[in-house]
């Protein structure tokens, strides 16, 4: 994934004698400051050598930044200087905006943050203010979340979401309103036919999936294969199937994706677990590839909140289970999911083969046979996530939590509590009121990713009109 691309203008007090006689001195040495800042920072930076100080000069800094497709605006008013210059540049541009100054004594910032804050407030321009020197430890990480943020929603706007199929096994929650999203987050929506998956992979060659078969079975922990409706020619048709949902998410340029899946493919056909593993991985067969968000049973919500994580975590592979356990006593959440996660979890390597060491492929107790992709998700921090709606309006759950491994009695009754219906699963412990999850949580499945991006999701709510509901503590 690209960078997030950080359009910069350093704002100037236009009045000759006292940019002469004062803010020159200060303006010019902080203007260098910041661009070393960002220079260091994982952005794509977009700055000028000099200060902006005239609506001119605005103007013309801040056309090439939308030429340049700046994602974010970062205007720097280190010293006074006059807010409806400022508002200028942030109304030209119309990008997600932060303002930045400093907390020295000496440069009258905090008066030019505050003049152009106040003015921004008062025509309903939504920003972040930052007072910080460059040298502070604390900057980057007010800075990064919002510029990852805004990074993320403009990644949304023009993308376009492919659902093949209509809604799974009653799950109202997976629903979506097309033209919502298109208001709210300039999303396009694809409706496919779960056949033309179907149709697709009987045009494929048994033959054309040979090698990803080959490269699964030889690669994987176990491969429970002839027995109980997992065979060659079912895991074979699998492939397939993932196979025609890669062309199709490539001719129809799908930015993120879900699957019906349940209960006609994998009564009939065969189930997507072998998609749902590997569309979301950063990895096939063929080697390296974009991770693309795949949600099952058509949870379009589900779906939009894996491509989000995706986007603010700068290209991590999400994934995606249901909301199946919550154990009060050692606050875990169990969350399973039908048959298949993101490979990439079995242990977050960089090596796909040492995540597929970790994984089984065991027969589907669907009707039509088939593998599911059945490991424990490996140790490690994780975002957990769900955008629902509450009459009519969307919410996002966020949750921040250490997938665990769980201690071997503890598992065990797991297991014994699940029965031989064995699903890949990750455990996470969370700091958090379960009754108020229960009480507030609008679906049976959530969405997640590695690492803490709690702020970049609170700013992603902020930019689109979601409302962030933070459910974990601390």
């Amino acid at each position: 994934m690209s960078q997030p691309r950080v359009g910069f203008i350093t704002i100037g007090d236009e009045r000759p004698h006292e940019w002469e006689k004062v803010f020159r001195r200060l303006t010019e040495p902080l203007h260098a400051e910041a661009i070393a800042f960002f220079q260091r920072q994982p952005v794509e930076l977009i700055a000028f050598e000099s200060v902006a100080r005239s609506r001119e000069e605005i103007e013309q800094q801040a056309d090439a930044l939308a030429s340049a497709k700046a994602d974010v605006l970062v205007a720097h008013v280190p010293c006074w200087t006059e807010p409806n210059l400022v508002v200028y540049a942030v109304q030209r541009l119309g990008l997600p905006t932060v303002l930045l100054s400093n907390k020295s004594p000496a440069t009258h910032g905090t008066v030019g943050l505050l003049g152009a804050a106040g003015a921004l407030d008062q025509i309903g321009y939504p920003h972040l203010r930052v007072r910080e020197d460059f040298h502070s430890p604390h900057l980057a990480g007010k800075l990064l979340p919002f510029i990852r943020a805004a990074y993320a929603v403009r990644r949304l706007q023009g993308s376009v979401f492919g659902l093949f199929g209509g809604r799974s096994l009653g799950i109202d929650t997976g629903s979506f309103d097309p033209m919502q999203w298109r208001r709210m987050f300039g999303i396009d929506t694809e409706h496919i036919d779960q056949l033309e998956i179907i149709r697709r992979a009987n045009d494929l060659s048994p033959e054309q999936a040979h090698p990803m078969v080959e490269w699964l079975t030889g690669k994987v922990k176990r491969a429970d294969l002839n027995t109980k409706g997992l065979t060659w020619e079912k895991l074979n048709f699998q492939v397939r199937c993932y196979l025609a949902t890669q062309q199709i998410i490539q001719e129809k340029r799908l930015d993120f994706i879900a699957v019906k899946c349940m209960p006609d493919l994998s009564n009939h056909y065969v189930p997507q677990c072998i998609s749902a593993a590997f569309i979301p991985s950063p990895y096939d067969a063929a080697g390296p590839k974009e991770p693309v968000a795949m949600a099952c049973e058509a949870d379009a919500d589900g779906a939009l909140t894996m491509h989000i994580l995706k986007l603010v975590s700068g290209g991590t592979p999400p994934f995606f289970g249901d909301v199946s356990f919550l154990d009060d006593q050692t606050h875990t959440l169990y969350i399973p999911n039908c048959g298949a996660m993101c490979s990439w979890y079995a242990h977050r390597s960089a090596e796909p083969a040492e995540n597929l060491a970790q994984i089984e492929l065991l027969p589907s107790i669907r009707p039509g046979g088939g593998a599911i992709t059945y490991f424990q998700m490996a140790p490690g921090p994780v975002t957990l996530a769900r955008l629902f709606r509450c009459k009519g309006e969307y919410y996002m759950a966020i949750l921040a939590g250490e997938a665990i491994t769980p201690p071997e009695e503890q598992y065990k009754a797991f297991v014994e509590a699940r029965g031989s219906h064995q699903l890949p699963t990750a455990f996470v412990h969370l700091e958090a009121d379960f009754d108020r999850l229960i009480a507030e949580f609008g679906a049976n499945h959530i969405s997640g990713v590695a690492g803490n991006y709690v702020a970049e999701l609170c700013h992603v709510c902020e930019l689109t009109h979601v409302t962030p509901l933070v459910l974990s503590k601390g």
